[in-house]
């Protein structure tokens, strides 16, 4: 029987994340400022977190099998320690001269192989060491955690810029990867080592998790929905960093991107403190919608403060958007079989983030040439049109029965 008691080793496990967070945060900002002094492109930027992110993606379902297959803890010590392997990989280059656009992708694809064990083993451990009314506030510490890159990294990552240059971040990172290995030992150590599931195929735990997906509806939008979302937030996402670019410095875009993302420190906290408790479905709709308005404020003017603002509110609007996503889906899916579902989640729900990369940097290109106008605002263009069509997708989440049904049987339930 879960308690509240698990709830400390749950801060020290997310205590890892978070520092995991903010070192690849600063490997992130690094390598995208890198890229775009050497190469001018948003496509170079678009295709480096592609490579970087692909590889999670296309693993994410054999990972949530293994996830429910063996030890949970031991997998997130193995692939967060091996990650660091792609980073080392591209420090080295760089100490021996300037890494090329194709090394840094082979560093990045490396570190994305084994980072895709991570996520499955630990959105299931989650659920393995905490309550039912302990997810909403642990999602709410997550989406915050998963924010550090976003609210801290930059900022730090710019002033560092400043004085240094992007080995100094790698270098920080790979450090990063030592603690975040500790604590999940520690919280391994501390629940005893997690049993091996039951020894069916991989195929036969492949399907039996497409089943339960399959079993309610509404898991089932939810899930294309998110591919949908996550297509037009993966265009603001790759192309926020060259819109300021092209008319600001490293450090402003650092500064830039912290006072965004206390947006979502803003809101995570208020989640991590009180969750939400009813309304799920409405809320989830309202927040992705506010989410377009905010994308449209962002694109609209070339003028940091401005951007600032609309970054701040949208960023403080996700969490609500994730938080709803995150209690839906979980508290419908048997525990058992939390592992392979969550990566049949990630993988389907972050098809759009492939899309988005593949096509949002080099439609910016495209843009910014035919305008004469640079790709800066080639990119805010992507921009306003992601905006519009994430506030559409939104409306209609609220329409579908089997979604609302989720969150009734929920009720029903209690």
């Amino acid at each position: 029987m879960k308690t509240k008691s698990n709830f400390p080793k749950f801060l020290l496990l997310w205590s890892g994340e978070l520092i995991s967070s903010v070192g690849g945060g600063l490997t992130s900002f690094g390598l995208g400022v890198y890229i775009f002094q050497k190469t001018g492109s948003a496509a170079s930027m678009a295709l480096v977190t592609l490579l970087g992110f692909l590889p999670t993606l296309l693993l994410s379902v054999p990972a949530g099998v293994l996830a429910d297959r063996y030890d949970r803890r031991l997998l997130m010590m193995f692939g967060d320690g091996c990650s660091a392997l792609g980073v080392v990989f591209i420090l080295l280059c760089m100490i021996g001269g300037e890494a090329s656009l194709l090394q840094i992708c082979i560093g990045v694809s490396v570190s994305a192989i084994f980072s895709a064990l991570l996520e499955p083993s630990f959105r299931a451990t989650i659920t393995d060491i905490l309550s039912e009314d302990e997810y909403s506030k642990a999602s709410g510490l997550v989406s915050l955690a998963g924010s550090a890159r976003y609210l801290f990294s930059p900022v730090i990552a710019g002033f560092l810029l400043a004085v240094s240059d992007v080995k100094l971040l790698l270098a920080i990172d790979i450090c990063t990867f030592i603690l975040t290995v500790i604590s999940a030992a520690v919280v391994r150590k501390g629940l005893g080592s997690r049993e091996a599931g039951e020894k069916e195929t991989f195929l036969s735990s492949l399907k039996s998790g497409w089943d339960i997906l399959c079993e309610k509806k509404g898991i089932l939008k939810l899930v294309l929905i998110s591919s949908a979302i996550t297509l037009f937030m993966g265009a603001f996402q790759i192309l926020a960093e060259p819109l300021i670019l092209s008319f600001s410095s490293a450090k402003i875009l650092g500064i830039a991107e912290t006072v965004c993302a206390c947006g979502m420190l803003a809101s995570g906290m208020v989640l991590g403190l009180k969750g939400i408790g009813k309304n799920y479905v409405r809320i989830l709709s309202l927040s992705l919608a506010l989410s377009g308005v905010f994308m449209l404020g962002f694109g609209l003017f070339e003028n940091i403060f401005i951007i600032c603002i609309f970054g701040f509110l949208f960023f403080a609007a996700l969490p609500f958007a994730n938080n709803c996503l995150d209690y839906l889906m979980r508290t419908n899916i048997p525990a058992k079989a939390q592992g392979r579902a969550w990566g049949l989640i990630g993988f389907l729900s972050q098809l759009g983030y492939v899309v988005a990369y593949a096509v949002s940097g080099a439609a910016a290109d495209v843009l910014g040439k035919v305008s004469g106008r640079g790709v800066g605002r080639g990119a805010a263009a992507v921009v306003l049109i992601a905006g519009i069509c994430l506030a559409m997708v939104s409306a209609s989440i609220p329409l579908s029965g089997s979604i609302r049904e989720l969150e009734t049987k929920e009720k029903q339930g209690e």
